[in-house]
């Protein structure tokens, strides 16, 4: 898991280290319940802890299950522990002081939020209830973002989470040996751009479902950057506009156009064409009141649970690319170069590199970055 999660350019720390696991070790071994026969314990666990007191001390709003009562210790959950030690150690980017090392640390410092899925959300609330009756620096804010599960069509049986980046990866060099009439998986310079459009293709495809609701995965459907529906339509519209601009920059180079004029200097009365407006009022304009609900989780409301509405961060970048695209195979940006035609391409310049700004501002809020070829 930990090569997927790279894959998919999710930071997570490295391995956790021992010791960090025998000091949780040894705290368990004296919170275990006594046992009669503990020689008659399963290999890997050591004993079941109590966790009734703590769910009653929290209370009933603080949303835990309230059948949570033992919990079954091991040696693979106390490895998990230690990971999420291990990665608060390091939030954020590896900035801040060891828990361990300082044991005045605010231990509310940071969020922690639990992505789990519907059917294992029992078993990690007892993680996180585990976690704080171990570790008196664990933090107090924990949250439990659950998810719907997710289902597959087109594909017998199971699929592991590397088998389907592989899948997804191959369908990448697919369309583009389909796009460019050869095959380019092997070559170097195209490796970061099929690493990225996989990835955008894994995103939106996961996220564009809101997380509580059942995600059913199309395994069979081709990938192409004419699809109006995924994340490499998007990479496709962000690579049009990344050549939009080095080609005026080019042509400014030649002498063919002036640079480019201060901002407040423009007429964007020029601005006249239905998509023009489109792409402003539906676009630019809405984008900062739709980044406010989505760049965060909901956090800060009382109970176990946490929200996200990734799915209106996807659907949006998605439109505005149908909007760019539209507007863009009708309307020649940079047309001849003659000084009564300047005033309305700069303008529309303007506009078209706010687009771009938002449509980067919103693949980041997904962890995503531009192309700038495909």
């Amino acid at each position: 898991m930990p090569t997927f999660l790279q894959q998919l350019r999710v930071d997570w720390p490295a391995a956790s280290e021992t010791a960090a696991t025998e000091a949780l070790r040894s705290r368990a071994l004296a919170e275990l319940n006594p046992a009669r026969n503990r020689g008659a314990l399963p290999t890997g666990v050591l004993g079941t802890v109590c966790l009734k007191e703590l769910v009653q001390e929290r209370g009933r709003a603080a949303g835990y299950d309230p059948n949570l009562d033992k919990c079954l210790v091991t040696e693979d959950l106390l490895s998990v522990l230690a990971e999420l030690q291990n990665a608060v150690r390091c939030w954020p980017g590896g900035s801040s002081p060891s828990l361990a090392e300082a044991p005045d640390a605010n231990a509310d410092s940071c969020i922690v939020v639990h992505v789990v899925s519907c059917e294992e959300e029992f078993q990690q609330q007892k993680v996180d209830l585990l976690w704080r009756k171990l570790d008196g620096q664990a933090p107090l804010t924990q949250k439990h973002l659950v998810c719907g599960p997710v289902k597959m069509a087109g594909a017998p049986g199971t699929l592991t989470a590397p088998e389907y980046y592989e899948l997804r990866h191959a369908q990448v060099c697919k369309a583009s040996a389909v796009k460019h009439g050869r095959d380019l998986a092997q070559d170097p310079a195209w490796t970061e751009v099929f690493s990225i459009l996989s990835v955008a293709t894994i995103k939106f495809e996961m996220l564009s479902t809101a997380p509580q609701s059942q995600l059913l995965l199309a395994l069979a459907d081709s990938i192409s950057t004419k699809g109006t529906k995924s994340g490499t339509f998007v990479m496709y519209n962000c690579a049009r506009l990344a050549t939009l601009f080095e080609g005026y920059k080019h042509s400014m180079e030649q002498g063919l156009y002036p640079t480019f004029p201060p901002v407040n200097s423009l007429d964007f009365s020029l601005l006249q064409d239905e998509g023009e407006w489109l792409l402003l009022f539906n676009g630019i304009l809405p984008f900062p009141d739709l980044l406010s609900q989505t760049a965060a989780l909901a956090c800060t409301a009382p109970g176990l649970h946490a929200t996200t509405r990734t799915e209106m961060m996807c659907k949006f970048l998605v439109q505005l690319s149908m909007d760019f695209s539209s507007y863009y195979n009708r309307i020649h940006i940079l047309g001849e170069p003659r000084p009564h035609l300047f005033g309305q391409m700069f303008a529309r310049l303007q506009l078209l590199q706010a687009v771009r700004e938002v449509l980067h501002t919103g693949l980041a809020t997904l962890g995503l970055p531009p192309l700038n070829y495909i």
